[in-house]
């Protein structure tokens, strides 16, 4: 979605997301979700569906993943038709899509948090829900502590941060244990 100027009101966030989204980062973005989610739906056809051990069709390793894959590529499909109609390929001047600085410092927090939670929580001594109750409170927290702070409110997100990250925690530990059969770590 292009837009020449942000709406009357709209903050930083929207000058960002104005700047950022061209239909050439679409484009490129279109065919960078096609490639991942063919090599998603391609890995998951190559999966050992079980057969010798009568495993039900509906639970064989490999079904979610891809059908999770043909969606991402239909989706990105769809982004790169878009980007197309908008006229992807004939921008003269595409405008930068270069970071902020506040960008470029959320983002470094977000993988931060990503690789501390994939490498160093799961798998190292504590049960998978904790961890990722551990991972989804501590990254609300985080991301919202900015607006938390300045409305005053620091004390309330936390708490919220806290609730929201146990429900996560235990949901998606039933969720994948109990209806995908995934035993986690």
């Amino acid at each position: 979605m292009q837009t020449s100027e942000p709406e009357p009101g709209a903050g930083g966030a929207a000058q960002s997301a104005a700047r950022l989204v061209t239909p050439r980062s679409d484009f490129l973005g279109g065919l960078a979700w096609i490639a991942f989610g063919t090599a998603v739906a391609i890995g998951s056809w190559r999966m050992d569906r079980l057969e010798n051990q009568d495993v039900n069709p509906y639970t064989v390793p490999g079904l979610l993943p891809g059908l999770l894959g043909l969606a991402i590529g239909f989706f990105g499909t769809l982004l790169l038709a878009r980007a197309w109609r908008q006229g992807a390929l004939g921008e003269k001047n595409p405008r930068s899509a270069a970071m902020s600085a506040a960008e470029r410092k959320r983002f470094l927090i977000v993988l931060g948090l990503c690789l501390t939670f994939g490498i160093g929580l799961v798998g190292h001594g504590l049960p998978f829900w904790l961890a990722a109750a551990a991972f989804v409170s501590t990254a609300i927290a985080v991301l919202q502590y900015p607006q938390r702070r300045a409305a005053n409110q620091v004390a309330r997100g936390l708490t919220i941060a806290i609730v929201i990250g146990l429900g996560a925690g235990l949901l998606i530990t039933l969720v994948f244990q109990e209806f995908f059969l995934v035993r986690l770590p």
